[in-house]
């Protein structure tokens, strides 16, 4: 895929995030999820045949605030049948969650798979188990109604399977906050 190729999937996730959030909360824009005073929302990692790789959320609730991050969420390069890890801190565990797989363009959600409660580590789900070349998983931590008016917390990572060639972690190009 052209750089060009990718950033306009980008333009796409991060239009179809702001349809998952969808929630009606306090917003926040920070530039990123660690940079926050006070309680910082945690990261979950993505592993893909390679090193771990931090995923920070697009929203989460903290301290029973719902906010929500200007972040760049990263685009993984895999080969087929590579299993994927995900991996939450044990606050998502302990709230439970579960895994959206989504299209290219964050559009249409193909699928959705539920952790087992209680499971920090998820290792269910294989490179080559969603049909399109080009998806995301978001892991979605399930939501509390009586906190930050059910808002959820959630971190996308994008995937590319490639023929087997090199491999690598990008991140697309930040998008102007707004």
């Amino acid at each position: 895929m052209t750089s060009a190729g990718r950033t306009s999937t980008w333009g796409a996730l991060l239009a179809g995030l702001g349809l998952l959030a969808g929630c009606g909360s306090s917003a926040a824009d920070d530039g990123g999820a660690s940079g926050s005073s006070g309680s910082a929302a945690p990261a979950v990692t993505v592993q893909a045949g390679g090193d771990e790789i931090p995923v920070d959320p697009t929203q989460y609730c903290v301290d029973g605030d719902g906010q929500r991050y200007a972040t760049t969420p990263p685009i993984v390069e895999v080969t087929p049948d590579t299993t994927i890890s995900l991996t939450v801190p044990d606050a998502v565990a302990e709230a439970g969650w579960s895994v959206q797989v989504f299209d290219k363009d964050l559009q249409e959600m193909i699928g959705e798979v539920d952790v087992p409660a209680g499971e920090a580590v998820f290792r269910e789900i294989n490179t080559s188990d969603a049909a399109p070349p080009t998806f995301y998983l978001v892991v979605v931590e399930d939501s509390d109604p009586d906190a930050c008016s059910g808002l959820s917390g959630a971190w996308p990572v994008g995937f590319i399977r490639t023929d087997g060639g090199s491999l690598s972690t990008t991140s697309p190009p930040a998008s102007p906050a707004g």
